[in-house]
């Protein structure tokens, strides 16, 4: 099929959840994409994140084939080596005891979610089940997620919504400690709100937040699904606040390309969950756990100094932009404010000129590959200056 006929199809036969950008991907590979008609864009998209090593990897090819040709899937009801060597290296890497393994990142949050609301019944008494979450926060579309989330255009339609969730405002400690009390069972935070704006959260508030969880009892759930797996420069992006979260969920970029996501469990947390409690047919595929096996051994230490001096760079690129007013974020997670133009018109006129780029509310959102080249930043950058102009 062209370009025309699948958009057609598309418009006939799939339920409209999204409002597509113009251009129908055909191939990739590294930092590139390709579409139906041949043209070659460069990504600063990365799939939102999902496509940390790029299009294509030939590593990251080798790792899914080998395992896609011994055993495509077997059920949780049996052990596999790629779900354990996956949840070791997490582990390894990160000091916490254990991993659950989903499909999404809305479906790791819902299992922090239960794993807290179940610590909060057994430990604290029946009552003990609110959820402190953000304003301007975003978890996922699943109900729970949902209304996790601290947005009120996401409340609507769809009610009625959990109860058990407050919403308190973003860096306010005085407010958090004043909404804390013997009902809360959980904290549960993005480093950096993502679909939010690309807002950096205050270290204070952030160990100020920790600090409350230890002292009361309160689990301090951390939302990586958008920052982990090194798209801030770190494994996770906690590491930059100096915490230690009870409740790490993570997605998007830990199988490269295929759906998986999951929670670290800490040594508190880690025996809450029982045989029963919660469960899924698809998480800890094979397959995907042979994809995220990959990206983590891939990730090392000198693999995200790259990924910190690759987002240095980029900032600076971009905040000498005249029309750039700010740039947020860390890493390769980064939100620019620009002036002249609405950023959804910005990525517009980008995609036509080569560029692959997102919003975030009201500003423009860049997730390259952490394993572009400084070459291909600068034509990005080059094809976004146009865009801007």
């Amino acid at each position: 099929m062209n370009s025309s006929e699948i958009k057609t199809l598309d418009k006939e036969k799939i339920v409209s959840t999204y409002a597509r950008y113009d251009m129908a991907a055909d191939h990739g590979k590294g930092s590139y994409c390709f579409d139906m008609d041949g043209k070659k864009y460069v990504d600063f998209t990365a799939g939102i994140g999902v496509n940390c090593l790029g299009f294509c990897d030939d590593g990251w090819i080798r790792a899914v084939s080998a395992q896609l040709s011994k055993l495509q899937h077997v059920s949780n009801l049996f052990y596999s080596e790629p779900q354990v060597m996956a949840a070791r290296l997490l582990t390894e890497r990160t000091g916490m005891k254990k991993v659950f393994f989903g499909n999404s990142g809305a479906e790791a949050n819902e299992a922090a979610i239960k794993t807290a609301r179940k610590y909060g019944t057994a430990n604290k008494g029946g009552k003990a089940n609110k959820i402190i979450t953000l304003k301007n926060s975003f978890h996922g579309r699943t109900m729970a997620a949902i209304t996790a989330t601290g947005q009120e255009n996401y409340h609507k339609f769809f009610t009625p919504f959990l109860d058990g969730f407050a919403y308190c405002e973003v860096n306010n400690v005085a407010q958090l400690k004043e909404m804390a009390d013997d009902t809360t069972c959980a904290v549960m935070m993005e480093m950096i709100q993502g679909e939010g704006g690309v807002l950096n959260l205050d270290a204070e508030f952030v160990k100020a937040a920790a600090a409350l969880c230890a002292e009361r009892d309160i689990l301090l759930i951390v939302d990586e699904v958008q920052t982990g797996i090194g798209r801030t420069g770190k494994l996770f992006a906690y590491e930059y606040f100096g915490v230690k979260p009870d409740l790490v969920t993570f997605a998007k970029g830990i199988g490269g390309g295929l759906p998986i996501g999951g929670v670290l469990f800490s040594e508190k947390t880690c025996d809450v969950l029982e045989p029963g409690n919660h469960g899924t047919t698809y998480g800890g595929n094979p397959v995907a756990c042979a994809g995220a096996v990959e990206v983590l051994k891939r990730i090392d230490e000198d693999f995200l100094a790259q990924v910190r001096q690759k987002g240095e760079y980029l900032k600076a690129k971009l905040l000498a932009i005249p029309q750039v007013k700010d740039v947020s974020g860390i890493g390769l997670m980064l939100g620019i404010a620009v002036e002249g133009k609405e950023a959804a018109e910005v990525v517009k006129d980008a995609l036509a000129g080569g560029l692959m780029i997102l919003t975030a509310k009201d500003k423009v959102r860049m997730l390259p590959p952490l394993t572009i080249s400084y070459e291909e930043l600068d034509e990005g950058l080059a094809v976004f200056k146009k865009a801007l102009g």
